[in-house]
């Protein structure tokens, strides 16, 4: 096939035409990329692929580990174990946001969230630590207070125990005002129709005096002594038509004092020493003791 000559004689500028292979598969406009000719051929895409974005393997992390950190820290047993996962959510939470910043990554605002989570999570830890060493604190120093009260009211049990004790002629006050002094037994001489007096023993007389120290008159409920011997035995209360033993009873009034004179049998190789136990009323009072030497 040959090419038209232009009339005016002049050689053609453009692409000449080649001839036509009726084989060959059309040209594509506007330079679109041909279409598979063979089987095997790649057919190109018509416009550039947008590569995808990886995502954030690290927002993810620091997300679950704050949910964690802050779930546990609710519990203020469990305060001791939230803090490490919410220390690690603000570790992974700042390198994911770092990620995303840099393009890495897509999940921006689950960095942003885990890295806050994580936040959190680190404060609750630290008010459930203080909340916790403040109640330890209070239960440590209450049970100290216990403790303190505990000795202290052993100390004072025993120091009015020790109180309670004394010597003939020490006086010892009720807590209801009324001050009571045991003399140093004096020997007593029963006559012969004495009644709790075995012959050999020894007899003594114990004097007991009753001061009225408050503003209203009080009644002494209990106004005969107990006397135990050097051995520990109680000592027989001798009764004779003497007349010479006199028993507290009755009121005493402010400022007054009674008298009670009581006479003991002791037997003789107990005699030397005795205890005096008087309470003007055993009910409300414990006993005060005298105790000494009978001679």
């Amino acid at each position: 096939m040959t090419t038209p000559v232009p009339p005016d004689g002049a050689t053609p500028t453009g692409p000449q035409p080649q001839d036509h292979d009726p084989w060959a598969p059309p040209s594509q406009p506007g330079g679109m990329p041909r279409l598979p000719s063979q089987p095997g051929d790649v057919l190109s895409p018509p416009y550039p692929m947008q590569p995808s974005q990886p995502r954030n393997g690290m927002g993810i992390t620091a997300l679950v580990l704050g949910l964690v950190g802050v779930v546990l820290g609710l519990f203020i047993i469990l305060f001791w174990m939230s803090w490490l996962p919410a220390l690690l959510a603000v570790i992974f939470g700042s390198v994911g946001l770092g990620h995303a910043r840099k393009g890495l990554a897509t999940n921006r605002p689950m960095a942003i969230s885990g890295l806050v989570l994580g936040i959190v999570g680190l404060l609750i830890a630290a008010g459930s630590a203080a909340v916790t060493v403040v109640a330890v604190k209070h239960v440590v120093d209450s049970t100290r207070a216990k403790v303190k009260e505990a000795d202290e009211a052993k100390e004072s049990a025993a120091a009015a125990e020790k109180a309670r004790h004394l010597s003939f002629g020490e006086p010892y006050t009720f807590g209801n005002g009324l001050k009571v002094t045991v003399s140093k037994p004096s020997p007593f001489t029963p006559d012969e129709f004495a009644n709790g007096h075995d012959k050999g023993n020894k007899a003594v007389q114990v004097t007991v005096t009753v001061v009225n120290t408050g503003t209203k008159r009080i009644e002494v409920e209990t106004g005969l002594p107990d006397v135990n011997d050097a051995d520990g035995a109680s000592a027989e209360l001798v009764i004779d038509g003497s007349g010479r033993q006199k028993v507290i009873t009755g009121y005493v009034l402010p400022g007054r004092k009674a008298v009670g004179k009581y006479a003991f049998s002791l037997p003789p190789d107990a005699a030397h020493r005795i205890e005096v136990e008087f309470s003007p009323d055993v009910a409300r009072w414990d006993d005060a003791y005298w105790s000494g030497p009978t001679r």
